[in-house]
């Protein structure tokens, strides 16, 4: 009897390190999905205020005013287009956690609908 027991114990234990090990996956996982979207971020704020001052100030060395320099339209193109970028990463890393997007706002709208008459 005592070896059943036994037997149990450790086919108890045996999943519950499976499921910590699946739980530790997913959570390493998650910050990698996280530090890969703060580093997209981060290189697209730097690439792009470095490219946008460069533009900026060659339009100014080349007689155009300071207001003229900065709202013309190439110089925003790039923060355009990789911003697209960027609304794609952001919706792929925090889709889960969107506020209309995840399971526990449906079943939450679900009960409350159900409880309406």
């Amino acid at each position: 009897m005592k070896e059943i027991v036994k037997y149990l114990i450790n086919k108890k234990m045996e999943i519950d390190n499976r499921e910590l090990d699946k739980s530790y996956l997913r959570a390493k996982k998650r910050v990698e999905k996280l530090k890969k979207y703060y580093s997209h971020v981060s290189i697209y704020l730097m690439v792009n205020i470095v490219l946008s001052s460069y533009k900026v100030y060659k339009d100014l060395v080349r007689g155009d005013s300071f207001e003229e320099a900065i709202f013309e339209g190439d110089n925003f193109s790039l923060w355009f287009w990789w911003g697209i970028a960027i609304a794609f990463h952001t919706y792929n890393t925090f889709s889960e956690n969107l506020l209309f997007m995840n399971k526990s706002w449906e079943d939450k709208k679900i009960k409350e609908y159900m409880n309406e008459k």
